[in-house]
């Protein structure tokens, strides 16, 4: 895996290039709907044999395991560190500033990595910007950043201070697979990504939320979707000091499941981002997170479905996966002025 040296950090803080959306209804050659994947996968479809040979009374938590210490063995049974009704339900969101978002929109790849030009994905970072300024975000967009950058850019944003910033959320347009996200001339693992941004890495994000909403790929599946019948329905606790999980208050909101494809429109945008972006857009300052993301969710499985020439690619479906760590409710209400 590849990573950043202090050289590439100090370079990479000048490349915040401008939004290039001079012709938003650019279109495939044919202007259909494409996925975020290798176009070496689809051959493998096509020609899948190419290239082969052929009753516990304790009012207590327990935990279900036993720790040896020493030589004897004993049963661990956790003390509560607070009660729940000391418990805050909602983000504190009355810092000075709401916080910020890393757009990295990665376009045009090396022809090594054979990953073919993602057209459409200007117009997602655009909308983007849009939606995430209106709920009051500083924004910060890279274009077509190789892996050796985009960990530059995360090692600068985690080294920030964000005292004074209510949460912070990063964009990632990119191809992709299962557990993976592509930079211009290769692989990053979003677990290399996301560590980041830990609380024992980014003391100053601890306790707040990081979210993370990532347009690719994550396998070579198509959903082919179902029938549905119609049924008639469409923080301190007695002054003890509170800690809390290293991965704790991380969403990570994927375009789709693991295993299949993720789809993209090359005059509208992926799927997944207009949905969201309406979503942000209608409910941003009257909804938690979790409840617009259940939208976005309803949004990309019964509003879409690709329309291609190509059969084996026509009539699919696709729905996201939210993957919530978070510890509270998260509202994004109007900063006062």
């Amino acid at each position: 895996m590849a990573s950043a040296s202090d050289e590439s950090v100090s370079d990479i803080t000048k490349e915040i290039v401008d939004l290039n959306v001079n012709d938003p209804s650019a279109k495939d050659e044919n202007g259909e709907e494409t996925t975020d994947a290798a176009p070496v996968r689809i051959n493998k479809i096509l020609h899948p044999s190419a290239g082969q040979d052929t009753s516990d009374s304790s009012p207590e938590e327990v935990v279900d395991a036993k720790f040896t210490i020493g030589s004897s063995k004993k049963e661990f049974t956790p003390y509560r560190t607070t009660s729940h009704k000391t418990l805050v339900n909602e983000y504190d969101m009355t810092h000075a500033r709401r916080g910020r978002v890393i757009i990295i929109n990665n376009k045009n790849f090396e022809k090594e990595t054979g990953m073919n030009l993602r057209s459409g994905t200007d117009v997602d970072a655009f909308n983007i910007v849009n939606s995430f300024q209106r709920l009051g975000f500083e924004t910060t967009h890279y274009n077509d950043l190789s892996v050796r950058k985009m960990l530059a850019v995360m090692k600068i944003v985690s080294r920030d201070d964000f005292s004074d910033c209510d949460c912070v959320a990063f964009i990632i347009l990119s191809h992709g697979d299962d557990g993976i996200v592509y930079g211009t001339d290769g692989t990053l693992e979003v677990d290399t990504i996301t560590e980041f941004f830990q609380a024992d890495k980014c003391p100053t994000l601890a306790g707040k939320p990081k979210l993370f909403f990532i347009q690719a790929c994550r396998g070579d599946k198509f959903d082919d979707g179902a029938v549905l019948k119609n049924n008639g329905a469409d923080e301190m606790d007695g002054g003890r000091q509170q800690r809390i999980p290293v991965s704790a208050d991380f969403l990570l909101a994927y375009s789709t499941v693991p295993g299949f494809y993720s789809w993209r429109n090359p005059t509208n945008g992926s799927w997944f981002i207009q949905a969201l972006c309406r979503a942000l857009n209608e409910y941003g300052d009257t909804l938690d997170i979790l409840r617009m993301m259940t939208r976005v969710n309803r949004m990309v499985a019964y509003e879409f479905e690709s329309n291609t020439t190509q059969d084996f690619m026509n009539q699919k479906k696709q729905i996201p996966c939210i993957v919530s760590m978070l510890t509270k409710d998260l509202y994004f209400p109007k900063k006062s002025q």
